[in-house]
């Protein structure tokens, strides 16, 4: 776990999309906990956790990261979710497939609030490929879509009802 440390930087991100995307955490049963973060975290002011994670509002950069963290969070096996950010999590965390499974997880999530697809994909995410992500999303090319579904996500079934296809989705939590 990263160690705690003091910080007193004011934030320059859009407080307001924080505290929503914080609140539809919460409500889709992924835990965020606020507490002071060193500078070792993988992205800027947050910590996957157990069943949720950790922010440090003044390391933050991105808000949309995020729901990146929490898709990780969401994706892994229930059974693993509490060994999360611990030296008990067997192998390697996340793995590859988990990985597609937090980008699908995290575009299902800006259309279900309603939010730019760009506060998750912004330009300084995903190696520079965050608008060629966008791109394919919005084209209906869903990378990683039949791992996702196998996850319990959604439906890949063509004869599904709308509401159970993506970038819809069945359930929150795998």
């Amino acid at each position: 776990m990263a160690i705690p440390t003091k910080s007193s930087a004011t934030p320059e991100y859009d407080v307001e999309m924080l505290d929503r995307i914080v609140a539809f955490l919460n409500s889709v049963g992924i835990p965020v906990t606020e507490n002071q973060l060193d500078d070792n975290c993988f992205l800027p002011g947050m910590f996957p956790k157990e069943n949720g994670v950790l922010i440090d509002r003044a390391r933050l950069k991105y808000p949309g990261d995020l729901l990146h963290e929490a898709g990780h969070v969401a994706v892994t096996e229930a059974h693993f979710r509490p060994l999360i950010g611990t030296s008990e999590m067997p192998g390697r965390w996340p793995n590859p497939g988990e990985e597609f499974g937090a980008i699908l997880w995290s575009y299902a999530a800006v259309r279900a609030m309603g939010i730019p697809a760009e506060v998750v994909f912004h330009a300084d995410g995903y190696k520079g490929d965050g608008e060629w992500l966008i791109e394919q999303f919005e084209n209906k090319n869903y990378i990683g879509l039949p791992l996702f579904a196998w996850m319990g996500f959604c439906s890949i079934d063509e004869n599904a009802d709308e509401q159970s296809r993506f970038p819809n989705v069945l359930k929150w939590l795998r």
